[in-house]
């Protein structure tokens, strides 16, 4: 019997043991939004043999209606119960790679665009790490039909109760978390009222990108079951810290050993390291589009907000785009470069595809970042900025779609198709907000003109 087989069996065996009915095959669309096809327990060992399927037509960026006939893989090492449903009679979910009718994968799928990825990494010898940091607000949800702003506490970072009136919630998401496989390791209150953040453990990209998705729904389930609402939106209130999504990564290799580390250099990072800091210095407008890749992730990545906006490197710099932690001996395999520009609405499949992609293009070039910066940049006037040779993100989400679709190596990640259909859809979501007369214009215009 093969892994695979016996990966398998393990899962009918603990969907018996356990009481499921029903399981919820999951996948992405290309935004990163959870789509599900829920078939009964006796369609399980069919499901993992051959697949099931499904109209793939229905899925943004998927396929046209001449070519729907999709089918998902289950992926058996994914299986979990989902803890918010009744234990009796229980609902599970699987992970599931999506496939063309003709047996071969599908290449618009998020997932497989992450593993293309991967798989690029791992000829060149690197298995790819990475532990997201997830900011999120939980907000009163109002007796009708729509959700305002309103922060469920007036609580600042790591506030203990009472006035973290949030404390028992994030218990329970713990709870939940782990109940499906998760290594949750810090919770806490973030600086603004209402805003939280629930780490979980460092880990290959695949398993990492599958576990964002799963806290992302777990998250907003259980703040439901608290009648609240939990939102991954990344500027949600005008005024106050916007929500960001950094990203610990570095490469080791197959045996386990952190490559990024170099005991000899003064930052304790090696030459890898800095050629991948570098590939991601240079594409980090381009990546934008994918990484913050909303109108409103650019509300949040604004000076003043403690959110990056310099492109720069430092260590102990908070304010830097990219930050290397201090090195502590005995902690060699900690080494890592923490991007902090990305957010929570960001699909986390193609947001780790693009990040590795450009780091191995920088690694690929021998690239070499510009000398770090351990000012406070926020605090950097223009001209210091001018003579550092520092340059900012892109202001807006047009900015951004402008880099991405001047570099080449976006489509190269992503491919032909997710490409064209990302490109439009951003193109058609900044001409929406464009031309949208807002309560500001009226505010400050209506009377006045």
């Amino acid at each position: 019997m093969t892994n695979i087989d016996e990966a398998k069996e393990k899962v009918l065996e603990e969907a018996k043991q356990r009481d499921v009915k029903f399981v919820k095959l999951q996948f992405t669309d290309m935004f990163g939004i959870v789509k599900s096809v829920t078939i009964p327990v006796e369609q399980l060992e069919e499901s993992l043999d051959k697949g099931t399927w499904f109209d793939g037509s229905s899925i943004e960026g998927f396929a046209r209606i001449c070519e729907s006939d999709m089918y998902l893989m289950p992926d058996p090492s994914t299986f979990a119960i989902l803890p918010w449903r009744p234990k009796e009679k229980a609902t599970a979910r699987i992970i599931a790679d999506v496939y063309n009718s003709n047996g071969k994968p599908f290449e618009g799928d998020p997932r497989y665009i992450l593993k293309r990825a991967i798989r690029e990494a791992k000829k060149l010898g690197f298995i790819y790490n990475v532990g997201p940091e997830l900011e999120f607000f939980l907000f009163r949800r109002d007796n009708g039909p729509t959700t305002t702003p309103v922060p469920h506490d007036v609580a600042s970072y790591f506030d203990f109760s009472p006035r973290d009136l949030a404390s028992d919630v994030r218990r329970d998401i713990i709870f939940a978390l782990e109940a499906m496989g998760m290594q949750v390791e810090m919770g806490h209150h973030e600086v603004a009222p209402g805003q939280h953040e629930i780490d979980f453990r460092y880990d290959e990209a695949l398993k990492t990108a599958d576990n964002t998705v799963t806290f992302k729904y777990t998250v907003k389930a259980i703040a439901n079951a608290h009648d609240l609402y939990a939102t991954f939106m990344p500027k949600p209130i005008f005024g106050v810290n916007g929500s960001g999504m950094h990203v610990h990564q570095s490469l080791s290799n197959k045996e386990g050993k952190n490559l990024f580390f170099d005991p000899e250099d003064k930052y304790r990072l090696s030459e890898i390291a800095y050629s991948f800091i570098a590939g991601q210095l240079k594409h980090v407008g381009a990546m934008s589009a994918v990484i913050a890749p909303t109108v409103n992730s650019y509300k949040r990545l604004i000076p003043g907000y403690e959110a990056p906006v310099y492109i720069c490197w430092g260590q102990r710099n908070r304010s830097a785009l990219i930050r290397i932690p201090r090195y502590s001996p005995g902690r060699e395999q900690s080494t890592r470069a923490e991007l902090r520009c990305p957010d929570p609405s960001c699909n986390p499949y193609l947001a780790f595809a693009v990040m590795l992609r450009v780091g191995l293009d920088g690694i690929k070039k021998k690239l070499k970042p510009p000398e770090p910066v351990e000012e406070d940049v926020y605090h950097l006037d223009e001209s210091k900025l001018v003579n550092l040779n520092i340059d900012t993100l892109p202001a807006s989400l047009h900015e951004a779609i402008q880099e991405f679709e001047r570099d080449k190596l976006m489509k190269e990640t992503l491919g032909e198709h997710t490409y064209k259909r990302y490109l439009e859809a951003k193109k058609a979501e900044w001409d929406e907000y464009r031309i949208q007369v807002t309560k500001w214009e009226l505010d400050r215009y209506l009377e006045v003109l």
